[in-house]
């Protein structure tokens, strides 16, 4: 059973526990403004809005994509749909501005961008901010469009605040006598069941009741964002009976401030927080990893996606996990506890580098019923510095071909502690450890990075397939490592390169 607010309105229903928001509303609510384009997440057709209270108990709301979001994880929360927005012909801001600036054509994508520029407005109203080209970009970035070249949705995007706000938000939790319906709370009269079901959909609150229903359920997926798993649904047509949620599970959601028995400080991500809750973290210490997350997707997937999600995924073009190993990240696992030890119900972690997490293709370390339960983020050195860099076919919100991440520091002009990562060069995403090698403990000259690439060689046999060639992905995987040496160069130039200079790096990619 779903128990969950649709614009407003309490609502309960029966659904299988692979079925998606997008499904649920279609096909048993009847509400078809939100329309289904890709299926995997891509084009925003299908964003709708999902209310969840804060700690300070306002009710936020975030763009998500309707079609690869678990319908289940509506329970206590609020939806809000385009059929929502207005009360008769008062329209809300965003759909206002989108016929005065004449923003919609053919109209399939415009219920999707309609709900994206709720969100914003939303925001706006709750914390007034400059609407710059870079928070328009993230806002609008999930949504495409074929037919007005986006000048027109910007504009739109830019004219609500002109607009009043409304006077009666018809999408606020209101029970249909008039009370106020706190999100969270069991609906009342919310009309009849469907149906009812077998759910099949488990949502433990605690890591404790996790890792019991890890036991007791061993052949079922985990979700948390679904941006992966759910296309296994809708490309694959894969049927779960059942599924074990991760997000209600309080100890998964903290980010805490931590020291490693090795001097380290840091913090514990827990594995499932979404990137876009890491986000204000990483634009402090990390700037360019946060930058890499608006590569790897949209907001509607940033607000969903985990870090533990995309860890424990193990796919060789993950985003994170190059960064995370050239950071020198570790994972605390959680599992069942020993029989043999006498504890057959509680919970045994432990500790290993992320080095040590990827085995083989889709192969990680995790043992049986164990979960990704944190993950270490290392506080940045002043001395070292980070470089993350992604090809893809398209710049924003796709899938790695390659990407690098380097982390290293100088030391009286020669480069130390040099951790060389990449993703797309192996089944798995690893280490260059031999191309570290030819550059610990040297400077960073014209030679020793022409011997790193050759040692690249022996580091990695690069797989072909739709996104790159292994001739591809071994050429373009050396010239990430002398892209490095043209930023290494330029930031510390040596006799071996007295200009380092702009010159210097522009003639590099002009060739």
């Amino acid at each position: 059973m779903i128990e969950f607010l649709l614009n407003g309105q309490p609502r309960r229903c029966e659904a299988t526990p692979d079925t998606s928001v997008l499904e649920l509303l279609r096909d048993t609510l009847g509400q078809t403004g939100t329309k289904e384009g890709c299926a995997t997440g891509d084009c925003g057709a299908c964003t709708v809005a999902i209310g969840e209270r804060d700690d300070q108990g306002t009710l936020r709301y975030q763009a998500a994509n309707a079609c690869i979001t678990p319908a289940h994880q509506l329970n206590d929360r609020a939806l809000v749909t385009v059929e929502g927005l207005s009360r008769g012909d008062a329209l809300h801001p965003a759909q206002a501005a989108m016929v005065e600036c004449h923003a919609s054509q053919c109209g399939f994508c415009t219920p999707g961008i309609v709900m994206s520029l709720f969100t914003l407005h939303e925001e706006q109203q709750r914390a007034p901010a400059p609407l710059t080209a870079a928070r328009l970009e993230a806002t609008l970035g999930g949504n495409l469009c074929r037919c007005t070249g986006y000048r027109p949705i910007r504009d739109a995007a830019m004219a609500m605040g002109d607009y009043p706000a409304p006077v009666v938000r018809v999408w606020e939790p209101t029970a249909p006598e008039g009370n106020s319906a706190m999100v969270g709370e069991k609906p009342e009269n919310a009309g009849p069941a469907l149906q009812s079901k077998e759910s099949g959909f488990i949502q433990p609150a605690s890591l404790e009741s996790l890792i019991a229903e890890r036991r007791t359920h061993p052949e079922a997926p985990l979700v948390a964002g679904g941006t992966d798993l759910w296309l296994e649904v809708t490309q694959r047509l894969a049927r779960f009976p059942r599924v074990v949620d991760l997000t209600r599970v309080a100890e998964l959601q903290h980010i805490e401030p931590a020291t490693l028995d090795d001097g380290r400080h840091g913090w514990w991500i827990g594995g499932a927080v979404t990137y876009a809750r890491l986000e204000p973290l990483l634009a402090e210490h990390y700037p360019s990893f946060e930058h890499l997350l608006h590569r790897l997707g949209s907001a509607q997937v940033r607000n969903r996606g985990t870090l533990g999600g995309n860890i424990a995924n193990a796919s060789p073009i993950g985003d994170t996990p190059p960064v995370l190993l050239a950071l020198g990240s570790r994972l605390r696992l959680a599992g069942p506890g020993d029989p043999e030890g006498g504890d057959d119900e509680g919970i045994a972690e432990r500790e290993l580098p992320l080095d040590e997490f990827f085995l083989d293709y889709k192969h990680t370390e995790l043992r049986p019923g164990e979960v990704i339960r944190a993950i270490f983020l290392p506080h940045p050195q002043p001395e070292r510095e980070l470089r993350i860099w992604k090809l893809s076919k398209r710049r924003e919100d796709d899938i790695s071909a390659v990407l690098g991440a380097f982390t290293w520091h100088l030391d009286d002009g020669v480069m130390r502690d040099v951790r060389l990562a990449f993703g797309g060069m192996a089944a798995i995403p690893r280490r260059a450890e031999a191309a570290e090698a030819a550059l610990e403990g040297h400077a960073p000259t014209p030679a020793a990075f022409a011997a790193a690439r050759a040692a690249l060689e022996t580091d990695f046999q690069p797989m072909s397939d739709v996104r790159g060639s292994a001739d591809y992905r071994r050429l373009s995987a050396a010239n990430l490592l002398e892209r490095l040496r043209l930023v290494v160069s330029e930031s510390h130039p040596s006799n071996d390169n007295p200009q380092g200079s702009r010159e210097v790096m522009l003639h590099a990619y002009a060739h």
